[in-house]
């Protein structure tokens, strides 16, 4: 099992340290065979080298099982760069045609919802990972003037949106029977019907599941009033971008949130990181919570076939989180790396 590893930046190599310290835990329980190389791209890199996405890199990611992902960013580097020259990339080259994003309140983290409680909230959303706004063309005209102009081009296919549908009713199955499609068609006409069709087209192939739709921003207001209304969400890029870190906050935040970039064919690797960005702001304090990054593993073993050691992996998550103190010390990134190793045994 040959895993590519980018610890990024900020935070990044910080939370991936101990994620890789609970990787080789797990491989010596459960004989994983895990053999783990890293790969140098980020802003230190870029600043370094003037080069965002080398051939070298992609050709070491090529050849992995998966990749686990830090975070990327840096006050550095104009925002946009490596977000789009690295993680985008990624997932289009090596086909990651879906983003899951489990979103579970965990023992040891409240959610700021008064009537949460530790298992109050458990969903997915499955995000469309390729396409819409973030895969679009841009073009501007007259910068820096007051006629400034600038468009954005969003791109919506039959066959992406498929792909994520059929995969949020396959995981809804397994899971409670019940998806929501997430859209706003009642504004985005043609996009939105595209996705209306998707939905109904593959619901006859999925009569045990159980469908509704919500706009957007009604999605919003109902994730707050009554997160235990919904299973699997299944929507389009930015709407999946944006509700997720909505649902990292039902579930007492983004240090718990982990995700997945699926490549569902087998002709390329998954990438798997936490939902949280780079925080340089914190970075080098010990402060950052790295269960996020240790659940992206346990969501990358589930992935490769190891699901005894994800489970394990998941399980020592939530009794460290109930050890450990979560307000911010100064070594609380060190310390609950050591506390799941311990967990794992």
């Amino acid at each position: 099992m040959q895993i590519s590893v980018i610890p990024g930046d900020g935070i990044g190599p910080e939370v991936i340290a101990e994620a890789l310290k609970v990787l080789r835990a797990l491989d010596q329980r459960f004989a994983l065979g895990a053999s783990v190389t890293q790969v140098d791209l980020g802003a230190e890199a870029y600043l370094r080298d003037g080069a965002i996405l080398p051939a070298a890199a992609i050709d070491t990611l090529a050849h992995s099982d998966a990749i686990l992902l830090g975070a990327l960013g840096d006050p550095r580097v104009t925002p946009g760069i490596l977000e789009r020259g690295i993680i985008v990339a990624l997932r289009t080259r090596f086909r990651q045609p879906v983003n899951v994003r489990p979103c579970k309140t965990r023992p040891g983290i409240p959610s700021p919802l008064r009537d949460v409680g530790p298992t109050g909230c458990d969903f997915v959303i499955v995000r469309e990972n390729t396409e819409g706004l973030y895969v679009g063309t841009g073009t501007s005209a007259h910068t820096g003037q007051q006629t400034a102009v600038a468009v954005h081009t969003s791109i919506t296919t039959m066959t992406a949106t498929e792909t994520a549908v059929r995969y949020a009713f396959t995981l809804a199955r397994q899971r409670r029977r019940h998806l929501t499609l997430c859209h706003k068609t009642n504004i985005l006409l043609d996009a939105g019907q595209l996705w209306m069709q998707a939905i109904e087209r593959i619901s006859t192939q999925f009569p045990d599941v159980d469908v509704d739709y919500a706009h957007v921003d009604a999605m919003c207001l109902h994730l707050l009033q009554r997160p235990q209304r919904y299973d699997v969400i299944v929507t389009d890029n930015l709407f999946g971008d944006i509700l997720s870190d909505l649902g990292a906050g039902i579930q007492g935040g983004l240090g718990t949130a982990a995700s997945a970039n699926l490549n569902l064919d087998g002709s390329a690797p998954s990438m798997f990181e936490p939902v949280h960005g780079s925080a340089p702001d914190i970075a080098g304090t010990g402060t950052a919570n790295p269960a996020a990054a240790i659940l992206s593993v346990a969501m990358m073993l589930e992935n490769l076939g190891h699901a005894d050691a994800a489970a394990a992996c998941d399980a020592a998550v939530n009794n460290a989180l109930q050890q450990v103190n979560t307000s911010g010390t100064a070594a609380f990134t060190r310390e609950l790396g050591d506390a799941v190793v311990a967990e794992i045994g």
